[in-house]
């Protein structure tokens, strides 16, 4: 789910692909594969399957998205998530209640015939397992793309690389990543694109944005603690209802005007966790410290192998897609060499 903070958010950039040209980018892993397991469906909801009843959504985002990625010279590695801090737990037995919930009434909507309300709950079933993470991991790595592990929450972990400068910046559509201190984030960097409105015949375009955390926090006049405490009242993955009656604009009405413990002295908490552990948790989460970030050339026979003949991929289409990757890399090889030898 995440911190919802667009209501407060105006300083963003919309930028082009181009605009990221040579830029190192950590992308949390669990949202971008999320993203495709819920978008990249058939008209009916069903998720792409391969002819044994296997999902590929995730695979064909992964692969298409990045390969426009290293195309447009961007230099992506995907950040998994480890383990969940113990107050998560209870937001992810919700979540397992919501995708049954979701479930039966995308069984219900097929039933009557109403395919697009079908696919709106459809979209609501998808979850992450322990073979899609398997199967993401070893496309990414046979595609040369780095993979880290993170300690806890891969967005967490997004921000520690990119705070110390090991990555541009960080990539996810949550905000959590501003409330875990990234300087830089970019969002839309996988729906790039037309996309259809919900329950409209109305598509618009989707473009990267880039949002500062020094700049967003000066146009609101506040710290990076007030910025998690908006969170915390708004509603987190740890609290995810948050404080009654209170939205982005009212929270911020409340922090500019008090400090954090004046702010939660006149509020009613009602949750099992503690705010201040929430709070805690986002200023100085786990990290783990020893990743390497290594690109390697694509291997298009691995490549091959996974997504065409273990996965009914069209092999026309992989290829093209992969020679793409390869000539780019092939062009930047030879202009590197010219330099050389000036």
């Amino acid at each position: 789910m995440g911190v919802n903070l667009r209501d407060i958010t105006t300083v963003k950039h919309e930028v082009e692909l181009k605009d990221l040209i040579g830029k190192k980018v950590a992308i949390d892993a669990f949202n971008a594969i999320m993203q495709f397991l819920t978008v990249i469906r058939q008209r009916d909801g069903i998720p792409l399957m391969d002819s044994r009843g296997n999902v590929t959504s995730h695979l064909s985002g992964l692969f298409y998205r990045t390969c426009n990625l290293l195309v447009n010279g961007i230099w992506p590695c995907y950040v998994f998530d480890g383990e969940p801090p113990p107050f998560k737990h209870k937001t992810i037995e919700k979540r397992v209640e919501r995708r049954e919930d979701a479930a039966r009434k995308y069984e219900e909507a097929l039933k009557k015939g109403i395919v697009e309300e079908a696919y709106l709950y459809a979209q609501q079933t998808a979850s992450i397992t322990e073979q899609i993470i398997s199967e993401s991991k070893r496309l990414l790595e046979a595609m040369g793309i780095p993979c880290v592990m993170a300690a806890t929450e891969g967005e967490a972990q997004c921000a520690y690389m990119c705070r110390v400068g090991d990555v541009d910046f960080s990539a996810s559509q949550d905000w959590d990543s501003l409330l875990f201190g990234s300087p830089r984030l970019v969002r839309n960097l996988n729906v790039v694109g037309k996309r259809k409105l919900p329950r409209k015949e109305v598509y618009v375009e989707i473009k990267p944005e880039v949002i500062y955390l020094d700049e967003l926090l000066s146009s609101l006049g506040i710290n990076r603690e007030k910025l998690i405490l908006i969170g915390i009242l708004v509603g987190t993955d740890y609290n995810p209802e948050g404080i009654k009656g209170i939205g982005p604009k009212r929270a911020l009405e409340l922090v500019k005007k008090k400090n954090v413990e004046e702010v939660m002295r006149e509020l009613k908490w009602e949750f099992e966790v503690d705010w201040r552990e929430i709070l805690q948790f986002f200023l100085e989460p786990k990290i783990n410290p020893n990743y390497k970030l290594e690109w390697k050339e694509l291997d298009k026979e691995k490549v091959m192998k996974i997504l065409c003949d273990e996965h009914d991929f069209s092999a026309d289409r992989v290829e093209k897609s992969i020679n793409e990757v390869l000539s780019k890399a092939e062009c930047k090889k030879q202009v590197s060499l010219e330099r050389f030898f000036k």
